[in-house]
């Protein structure tokens, strides 16, 4: 490793490992997840689902841009952590700003204002944090320039425009400034960046995914506080427990590892390319699944355990029902396209699951809440074990050829 004196940061290696610096970073997304959660829970919505979901999309450019920035200089150097813990207080108000983003009320300070600037805050950090890490580093700095012109001023200034209306015309506004914001990465290209340690790399987008499936713990949790504990809530606690662990299964055992080593064997601007398409674009669909399952889970919870106003036959309803399976097909459909990028190998039983289970929503609205959380569960145990079941046949077949 390199220590650059002037600018008190510390370039990485190959072999470099997730510091505790970034273990701490992680701390205030785990609660801007779980406002996500609360943001759709408060008034659930097809509009304030989408509007949850572009949240979602403007916290995950936060996080990917400094788990970016760590892959190149050690997040505990002094000055680095200097940066992190100032971004931790920016997102720390960002995420409690979050349930008033699109409800802003008369009294205290403009939610969806002060969201925009802190979200601007961090952009802007991470390019100056990039900026001085690579003193020597010419191509990185005309990829940092193409970045904030393509990339950050204009969602930046969409955002604000949106800030001045409510409703769907703010989201309207707001979905623009996403879609701005991510095409706009594929214009600047990916000269410039790089990944030092996959080992690194993949391990803090693992970290951020055990985060999410840990808040849909906590959701479930949520769901049944102030209530009695009872049969039902015990079978549906061990259904949720087992849905979550299905979708660890399947990222930890197939994904993940396998994403890793492909990651490895690629260099130069050929592994920037795989880890912004797998890591920075396709591990969303997996947090934001897993996020809109919570929802479901913590809904079915609440309604299983609130025996006073509702019945144990009783289903879900609207978009909540749809949630709860939605968020599982958003997922496998994320994993699918992460299999297919990786290994070029299709996927079918992940992406035929994940467009059975976005379509299953109007089918929850017809039983009982709880069976229709223990029948997702038990499928996707299945769809895990089909796809392990064919990805190991087709190890086999490729180590014998």
């Amino acid at each position: 490793m390199a220590w650059n004196r002037e600018r008190a940061m510390v370039a990485t290696g190959d072999d470099h490992k997730v510091t505790p610096a970034e273990l701490f970073f992680d701390l205030v997304f785990v609660y801007a997840i779980t406002q996500v959660t609360a943001l759709m829970a408060a008034a659930p919505s097809p509009v304030r689902m989408v509007g949850a979901m572009v949240v979602l999309a403007l916290l995950w450019w936060c996080w990917c841009a400094f788990a970016w920035l760590g892959n190149v200089v050690r997040a505990d150097s002094g000055a680095v952590f200097g940066v992190l813990v100032t971004v931790m207080a920016v997102v720390l108000i960002v995420s409690i700003a979050v349930p008033e983003v699109f409800a802003d009320t008369a009294a205290g300070l403009p939610a969806p204002l002060v969201f925009v600037l802190c979200y601007g805050a961090v952009r802007i950090l991470h390019l100056t944090s990039y900026w001085l890490s690579s003193p020597g580093d010419a191509a990185l700095r005309v990829t940092l320039r193409r970045t904030a012109m393509a990339s950050v001023l204009p969602p930046l200034v969409l955002l604000l425009i949106g800030c001045a209306f409510d409703g769907r015309i703010q989201l309207l506004w707001w979905l623009g400034a996403v879609a701005v914001d991510y095409g706009g990465i594929y214009v600047t290209g990916s000269s410039g960046w790089r990944v030092n340690s996959p080992g690194h790399f993949a391990e803090r987008h693992g970290l951020i995914v055990i985060i999410a499936l840990g808040e849909s713990i906590v959701a479930m949790g949520v769901g049944v506080s102030g209530f009695h504990l009872s049969y039902a809530v015990l079978g549906a606690s061990a259904a949720g427990l087992l849905l979550s662990a299905g979708l660890w299964r399947l990222y930890f055992r197939q994904l993940g590892e396998t994403a890793e080593h492909r990651l490895f064997a690629l260099d130069g601007d050929d592994r920037t390319r795989f880890a912004r398409d797998v890591y920075t674009f396709l591990h969303l669909p997996l947090v934001a699944g897993i996020v809109l399952c919570a929802l479901g889970m913590k809904k079915v919870l609440q309604q299983v355990a609130d025996t006073g106003h509702h019945g144990l036959a009783e289903p879900l309803h609207g978009v909540v029902a749809w949630s709860l399976t939605g968020g599982v097909g958003v997922y496998l459909l994320g994993a699918a396209a992460i299999v297919l990028r990786t290994s070029g190998r299709r996927p079918t039983a992940l992406a035929v699951g994940g467009v059975c289970c976005l379509a299953a929503g109007p089918l929850v609205g017809l039983v009982p809440a709880l069976v229709a959380l223990t029948t997702l569960a038990g499928t996707a145990a299945l769809l895990v074990g089909l796809h392990t079941r064919r990805g190991a046949r087709a190890i086999d077949v490729a180590e014998a050829a």
